[in-house]
């Protein structure tokens, strides 16, 4: 019984993380990028938290995968587009002054 309990709590100490990594976090670590600077990307995640909702979290990681898409928000025409735009950019420059 107490080997469960040791084994439950070690996977728990080992997995937690992994689970409270945001999705900036995620795609910045496997971006080519960041050269897998946890640190850096750990950072940038905090500055998300305080500053995007976990929607414009999301959207903003697709430019992690895609940074055509970041021009294509950027550019549009869209009130939501342009919205999501100044948030990502207030969130850009903290991240930015913060995490030097």
């Amino acid at each position: 019984m107490l080997n469960r309990i040791v084994i439950a709590a070690a996977a728990i100490v080992l997995t937690a993380p992994l689970a409270m990594a945001g999705p900036i976090d995620s795609a910045c670590v496997r971006s080519d990028r960041a050269q897998g600077n946890r640190h850096l990307c750990s950072c940038i995640q905090r500055v998300a938290n305080k500053t995007l909702s976990r929607s414009d979290q999301r959207r903003a990681a697709a430019f992690f995968r895609d940074p055509h898409q970041a021009q294509v928000v950027r550019m549009s025409k869209s009130n939501a587009d342009n919205a999501f735009w100044a948030r990502y950019k207030r969130f850009a420059s903290s991240a930015e002054a913060y995490c030097r």
